[in-house]
């Protein structure tokens, strides 16, 4: 079966990236075709799953911080319009021991930007924070306006309102697209070919296996384990307000709060081995199991014994630097990719739809560290 209906652009991920790509361009008034081969934010993407974090801080870096300030201002208008509760301003606290580099950067640059924070020393994050074990920390910062989103969630209403103003979804897996200079239609699994002006590829981790020619050796999936422990009956220590969302800078573990009741949930950010997001194990392993047992025993001391009620395996899906992918394919001039979340992509949703909507619409000024000549083939991760 073939369609006849030829799209302004057909974006391809229904994922956090793909999803505000295809509203951005709605709005604007495009005829967008949103195709996912599973759904939007499904069980293997990298924006599936139920919550993550959204915060300014970012050392130095004060382009993902301008990201981060943009993204919250749509995501909490957003929120507002559909009138649901996607975003949890539970605030995020960042701790940090003998190395307080990035922590000092990152004060100076929410000062620059005028976003608020608090420092806090060791005696106050002693007494603000007691059910947190704190040796080895010796200070922190804590950005109160910042905390959680409801990211399986948020991502199918952003879905459900770019149909509203117009788009078409389709659950279907799209074939690599054939062509020279330029693609005039992309075939699926189903046997249809769709036509558009403009092609934008948002697969996350398989962006790789889409492209292997040009992406496979620089996009690099790291298996991710996540767990959710239960916290004691009536108690409310570990649930927001009593508790932020926090990172532990130079453990580079992170974790929220207990929402919805779902546990404390805790995570390395440390990437771990490169996967196929097809074919790994979404089981969590025993050595992280038991690290992660140990470290909460560590830092939340109350939680020694708490059963883990919960565990999740995703993906992030990583550049050579950390830095977004957002350009187009080196030999077919209207396709782009869109990808790189990098583990920390999920929060920037609303920014980066809005800057490839100007790319594609405006012919606005290119990001250079968003280009495909910057993604080198060994991983030297610079963004955190």
């Amino acid at each position: 079966m073939s369609s006849q209906k030829a799209y302004d652009v057909a974006v391809i991920g229904a994922g956090v990236f793909g999803a505000w790509t295809a509203w951005h361009l709605a709005k604007r008034g495009q005829r967008v075709v949103l195709i996912d081969a599973y759904g939007p934010a499904h069980s293997r993407a990298s924006s599936g799953g139920e919550t993550r974090i959204i915060r300014m801080g970012y050392g130095a870096d004060e382009l993902y911080t301008r990201w981060s300030e943009r993204s919250l201002t749509q995501w909490k208008d957003f929120s507002a319009v559909t009138r649901q509760p996607l975003f949890l301003e539970t605030g995020v606290l960042w701790m940090a021991g003998k190395d307080e580099t990035r922590l000092r950067e990152s004060k100076q640059t929410l000062e620059r930007c005028g976003i608020p924070f608090a420092e806090l020393n060791r005696e106050a994050l002693e007494k603000r924070y007691p059910q947190i074990g704190l040796d080895d920390i010796k200070c922190g910062v804590l950005e109160p306006r910042s905390g959680v989103l409801m990211a399986r969630r948020a991502v199918a209403a952003v879905v459900e309102e770019a149909v509203r103003l117009g788009t078409e979804y389709r659950c279907e897996r799209v074939l690599k697209p054939a062509g020279s200079r330029r693609v005039r239609e992309v075939s699926t699994s189903g046997g249809e070919h769709i036509a558009a002006g403009q092609f934008v590829f948002a697969c996350g981790p398989w962006l790789g296996k889409v492209f292997p020619d040009v992406l496979g050796p620089r996009i690099f999936p790291s298996r991710q384990e996540v767990f959710f422990f239960g916290v004691p009956a009536g108690d409310r220590r570990f649930a927001p307000p009593a508790l932020p969302t926090w990172l532990f800078q130079e453990d580079l573990v992170y974790g929220m709060p207990d929402i919805e009741g779902r546990g404390l949930k805790i995570a390395s950010d440390e990437h771990g081995e490169r996967v196929d997001p097809d074919t790994q194990s979404r089981i969590v392993s025993p050595a992280m199991t038991k690290m992660v047992q140990e470290y909460v025993a560590r830092r939340f001391p109350a939680l020694r014994d708490a059963p883990i009620v919960e565990t999740r395996v995703c993906q992030y899906e990583n550049t050579s630097k950390g830095d977004f992918l957002i350009d187009r394919h080196p030999k077919m001039e209207n396709v782009w990719f869109v990808g790189g979340g990098s583990g920390h992509g999920f929060k920037h949703g609303p920014a980066a739809g809005e800057y490839v909507t100007g790319q594609l619409l405006d012919g606005t000024a290119a990001e250079a560290r968003f280009s495909l000549a910057t993604k080198g083939l060994v991983q030297r991760r610079a963004v955190y």
